[in-house]
């Protein structure tokens, strides 16, 4: 098998018996060559097939023009919309993206980051994986001066920017809702309170229920990995508390879904014998019955101002290093779930 050469400027060059200067100044569309000569080189270097050599390029320039992105999970509706942001602004300042998936695997994700490292990404944007401990495997960007902001799932660090939304704000303000619908035995569904999302939520809706002076019961927390099926569960541990909760608060809308479904079908009555709110504000909170009140997250936002400020900051334009917090702002979306319960009695 006989591999084919790679065409260069040199040969372009060869076969218009023009020199060499004038070709990459014509591939670059530099106005010092005229119309006709450039038009002469872009179809002889279309017909040779002659591949611009953005590497070699880029060695020179020191730069790769190239953005890495780590998220725990590519089948989450609330990371795709954040790499959707992510992608609108890195494409208009024309940089590309590598995106990688942890699967939620700290182990997952520190081969994710050597292979950031090795492909010479110029900056990192990241969401950390549910089990990730430390962050060490990061420090090689610091040594070589890499920017990085994490993102949702953030870990407190000096080097880096945080962008994520108030999550113990947030979950303060469902938790109360639901309580001023009339509500007292308040079922919460998360995560294991390891990142910081999960445990801001936790400590919100503790928070709440202190204000109104009602008591934290540890057995109203249910842990889980906050999938559908999850929420199916939750829901038959639920039916066997005695008294009943009358209202059920989860740590996203996937969950919150599966347990609502799961009670229905068990003849549960919503909003009228047990409440709903969710977090995160997916399409399947406007698609199940009744429609679901959650936390509106926004993604594509967040996505957009991770990638805008990391750009800007390997322009020059700003740098990364004055903030180590930014703030998005998220909003209560009440809907059917939660309404029409009689209020507390006075």
């Amino acid at each position: 098998m006989t591999v084919r050469k790679e065409i260069t400027i040199y040969d372009l060059a060869r076969k218009l018996n023009i020199s060499i200067a004038t070709v990459s100044r014509a591939l670059k569309d530099d106005p010092v060559v005229s119309k006709k000569t450039k038009k002469r080189i872009a179809e002889l270097a279309e017909e040779m097939g002659y591949r611009s050599n953005n590497f070699a390029r880029n060695l020179r320039n020191q730069r790769t023009d190239t953005i890495g992105v780590i998220v725990p999970r590519l089948n989450s509706y609330f990371m795709s919309t954040v790499i959707a942001g992510i992608e609108n602004i890195a494409n208009s300042e024309g940089f590309n993206l590598i995106i990688s998936q942890s699967s939620e695997s700290a182990q997952k994700e520190i081969a994710s980051a050597k292979t950031m490292f090795n492909n010479r990404v110029d900056g990192l944007l990241v969401s950390l994986a549910y089990d990730t401990d430390d962050i060490t495997h990061f420090e090689p960007f610091i040594k070589k001066n890499i920017p990085l902001i994490f993102f949702d799932r953030v870990e407190e660090h000096k080097s880096f920017t945080n962008i994520l939304i108030n999550n113990k704000k947030a979950a303060y303000e469902a938790t109360s809702h639901l309580i001023e619908q009339g509500c007292k035995r308040i079922v919460y569904i998360t995560a294991t309170p390891k990142r910081n999302v999960y445990i801001d939520r936790l400590q919100g809706y503790k928070d709440a229920l202190a204000h109104h002076h009602l008591k934290f019961k540890n057995e109203y927390v249910l842990i889980s990995n906050l999938s559908q099926e999850a929420g199916a569960e939750a829901a038959t541990i639920i039916r066997q508390m005695k008294p009943l909760p009358d209202a059920v608060f989860v740590a996203n809308d996937n969950c919150a879904v599966g347990c609502m479904v799961a009670l229905k079908k068990a003849g549960i009555r919503i909003p009228e014998d047990i409440a709903f709110a969710g977090f995160n504000n997916d399409p399947v909170s406007t698609v199940v019955e009744p429609n679901l009140t959650t936390i509106n997250y926004p993604g594509y936002e967040m996505g957009q101002a991770a990638a805008r400020n990391l750009i800007n900051h390997l322009n020059g334009a700003s740098s990364i290093d004055s903030t180590n917090t930014i703030i998005l702002r998220s909003e209560l979306v009440i809907r059917e779930s939660s309404v029409g319960k009689k209020p507390p009695a006075s």
